[in-house]
């Protein structure tokens, strides 16, 4: 119980929320944008990935979704699950460069026996994988500030939670985990939430992490952000902080500044827990004793009439204790989550792009002649048909290469390219909603990875 009792007393010493007038500016470098990443050489990636270990947090339960059990065993696409397409992710990584990344699950207390009973049924997958418990702490009692749970081998699950998943660095050296790894020369660990499913290895930012260029020192955690919109305003974003890259959470916000918190103009980023963080370093922070992340209190209400409150961590909250720490601001595409009911129902059905007729303005050059538009019935039609053009590019430009492959970050730095592509949707009210090049890579990525997993 160290580990509750240390947590209990920065509680009790700390404060809870920050010194709103004492937010710097970030300083510059602190957030790089995901475009200007240096190109992957492609004799380098299987030596990359022999050092990386991929870590899914699988600790919460599906109930938010009407779901008894694991959330990673709820089927998202194809009667396949979260879980079963991270494994197919993974393998598929493993298959192409002839490597063995390792899968780690953290689980909890609540996902741990279903998980590991799971599990089996992965025996003939190329991959190897491995889980921990994270830590399981008594809530507290918001009158008395009492623990109310006692005894760990009781069966009243209710006076107990895991601390969030700040208590991932503690847990996985507690494990054995991280000391396994390292000697095994593993050296970056890519952390994310199982219900991610933009969250795959990225080639680019590894490449960031594993070969930093003459300027720049390599970075020990670096944390993937995205442009921030309206249905983002709650979303955990960084700042600079007594002089330190700081994960600001809307419960550290005073109440006061809530709303300039959540304008989507002052503070354009958020954290999509994409998290890259160097081993090493963390064994360093662990031993020394250095990880300093701030508490979050979290009120709840139980079921036997109990107001309670469960003391949290947040696993981006550590990027303060790493060295050359930085946030990279990647495309929408890398999070995309499934938190409830109505993100599932998007993910498994293709009715969003299927029954909506689309118009493409598509201006490949300077010159306005070069102008065009066409139409289709469907959204869907209109996105392939974007694929098309840029594989009739790659034809016209390699006329002697009998077959012509890519990935999607070639289609997107196609589109990029492009002096305008824009798209008019038809929506339920019979008007057309104009749509950017951002808007069209993003369901361009959705389309490609609903293909890939049909597949």
């Amino acid at each position: 119980m160290g580990g509750f009792l240390n947590l209990f007393s920065r509680f009790l010493r700390a404060k809870t929320q920050i010194d709103w007038k004492s937010i710097q500016p970030l300083p510059e470098g602190a957030i790089k944008p995901y475009k200007q990443l240096a190109p992957v050489a492609d004799d380098q990636v299987a030596s990359m990935l022999s050092k990386l270990v991929v870590i899914k947090l699988n600790g919460g339960l599906g109930t938010s979704m009407g779901c008894k059990g694991p959330k990673s065993v709820i089927a998202v696409r194809n009667d396949l699950t979260f879980l079963d397409l991270t494994m197919q992710q993974i393998q598929q990584l493993n298959r192409t460069y002839n490597v063995d990344v390792p899968l780690v699950l953290m689980n909890s207390f609540n996902t741990d026996d279903d998980t590991q009973k799971l599990l089996k049924k992965y025996a003939n997958v190329k991959v190897s994988v491995v889980s921990f418990c994270q830590s399981r702490y008594p809530r507290i009692n918001k009158e008395t500030l009492m623990p109310i749970g006692k005894d760990m081998s009781s069966n009243d699950l209710e006076a107990w939670y895991p601390p969030g998943h700040g208590n991932f660095y503690e847990a996985f050296a507690n494990s054995g985990l991280l000391d396994k790894f390292l000697e095994q020369g593993k050296e970056f660990c890519f952390l994310s939430n199982i219900d991610n499913m933009g969250a795959t290895v990225d080639l680019s930012i590894l490449n960031f992490v594993m070969n930093p260029t003459d300027q720049q020192e390599r970075p020990e955690f670096v944390m993937e952000v995205t442009d921030k919109t309206r249905a983002d305003v709650k979303g955990g974003t960084l700042i600079q902080y007594e002089d330190k890259l700081m994960l600001l959470e809307i419960a550290q916000v005073p109440k006061d500044y809530v709303d300039e918190f959540k304008s989507i103009s002052k503070f354009r980023i958020f954290n999509t827990n994409n998290l890259w963080a160097n081993l090493g370093a963390i064994k360093r922070v662990i031993s020394n004793n250095e990880l300093d992340m701030e508490v979050i209190v979290n009120p709840k209400h139980l079921d036997r009439g109990l107001d309670v409150i469960q003391l949290e961590t947040a696993a981006g909250a550590a990027i303060k204790n790493f060295k050359y720490s930085c946030g990279i601001n990647v495309p929408r595409s890398r999070f995309l989550p499934v938190k409830k009911s109505s993100d599932l129902l998007l993910l498994m059905s293709n009715l969003h792009i299927n029954k909506m007729h689309t118009i493409l303005l598509m201006q490949p050059t300077g010159k306005l002649e070069s102008r065009t538009w066409s139409d289709y019935e469907t959204l869907r039609e209109c996105l392939e048909a974007i694929c098309k053009i840029y594989e009739e590019f790659l034809k016209k430009h390699n006329p002697g290469q009998p077959s012509i492959t890519y990935d999607v970050s070639n289609l997107f730095d196609f589109i990029d390219k492009l002096t305008d592509l824009s798209c008019m949707v038809l929506n339920k009210d019979r008007t057309y909603m104009p749509h950017n090049k951002e808007w069209i890579k993003e369901k361009i990525f959705a389309m490609l990875k609903n293909q890939a997993s049909v597949q």
